[in-house]
């Protein structure tokens, strides 16, 4: 069933052609085996897909999940109150499914409809931001959304063991080491088994998983860093990698930066006093690389290779000296990645997982 589809005339419109049929078609198959492998919808189970028409991406996945969920509840976010689509989500029952496709991120008043939805132990596929990623970007984007269970749970499950278990680890990123001389805090996993989580869905694309050192001050060392989430939460990519120096779980130093990555320092140490390294994470998906990347920092997070976050803001790890009221900023940064270390484990190399 469809509810009020047709587009809002102030919607906004993309000089970017619609997406082919063929890569409709692709994005159909992938998201079939999201539905029923990662989130386990069963087809007599209720869904609501709210959507928008403002990007060939957001249409595209639109028509994608038509197809995968032809009795699905679809309502346009443009073309309605707020009241229409908070009333979608009453009948409900926990395990139903709502899927969110925002070309930006729906905005209802104080309702956070993720953390919303998920209170009421509904199952929720989000994909935020969608206009940021155009031309082949929503090509790559698409491609990110495949769904090979062999891969991410199998490799998922073996790098979190080791993780879990390693006393220190190094991040070699072409010349420059980041060495952190600490046991690492539990691994957290984004590779869509929701089996022993409270939750089931979330921000897609997946395919993660993030952990950080127990000790903050016992990373040191350098890191080749290739691209930075800026200000406006975009992929910044800067002609030549940008090498931060890391003293104590802090930049100390920072060679060939960038204005742009300046004032994303100078923003943190103005809130924050000092640019803490916080999160290490192991990005699993193969659909974005050094060399093919898309503009929206929340999806390249889940790139194959290493990234790290720079602030002091961490919500799923407490470390007794930060306090959480006073940390504002989580900026992700991306290393050039050459291979990575478990203990004396090569767990990373020639751009792949080696577990």
């Amino acid at each position: 069933m469809t509810i009020l589809s047709t587009p809002n005339p102030a919607a906004v419109e993309s000089s970017f052609p619609p997406i082919s049929e063929a890569v409709i078609g692709v994005a159909t198959s992938h998201l079939r085996d999201i539905l029923s492998i990662a989130i386990e919808h069963a087809p007599e189970r209720a869904a609501v897909v709210v959507f928008d028409t403002r990007c060939p991406l957001a249409a595209a996945l639109t028509q994608a999940y038509r197809r995968c969920l032809p009795t699905a509840t679809f309502i346009d976010f443009d073309a309605v109150d707020a009241e229409v689509v908070l009333a979608a989500f009453v009948p409900l029952a926990p395990g139903d499914l709502v899927i969110l496709i925002q070309s930006t991120n729906f905005r209802l008043e104080a309702f956070r409809l993720r953390v919303e939805l998920f209170k009421r132990a509904l199952k929720v596929i989000e994909h935020p931001h969608l206009s940021r990623m155009v031309g082949l970007e929503a090509g790559y984007y698409i491609d990110s959304l495949a769904y090979n269970p062999d891969y991410y749970r199998v490799v998922g499950y073996a790098l979190k063991a080791r993780i879990d278990s390693a006393r220190r680890g190094v991040v070699d990123s072409g010349g420059e080491q980041l060495v952190f001389d600490s046991p690492f805090e539990p691994a957290k996993l984004n590779i869509g088994d929701y089996s022993d989580m409270k939750n089931v869905g979330g921000q897609f694309p997946i395919g993660e998983v993030f952990t950080e050192a127990q000790d903050l001050e016992a990373v040191n060392g350098r890191v080749r860093i290739f691209v930075f989430g800026d200000t406006q939460f975009h992929v910044n990519k800067p002609a030549q990698p940008i090498t931060l120096v890391i003293a104590k779980g802090r930049v100390s130093e920072v060679i060939n930066s960038t204005p742009d990555f300046d004032q994303v320092l100078a923003n943190i140490r103005a809130a924050e006093g000092e640019v803490w390294l916080r999160e290490l994470g192991f990005g699993m998906n193969r659909a974005f690389s050094q060399d093919r990347f898309v503009s929206d920092i929340g999806s390249y997070e889940r790139m194959c290779g290493i990234h790290l976050s720079l602030g002091a803001k961490h919500g799923v790890y407490n470390k007794a000296a930060i306090k959480r009221a006073d940390a504002r900023f989580h900026i992700d940064v991306f290393a050039v990645t050459n291979a990575v270390t478990l203990d004396e484990c090569v767990v990373y190399r020639d751009g792949a997982w080696q577990v």
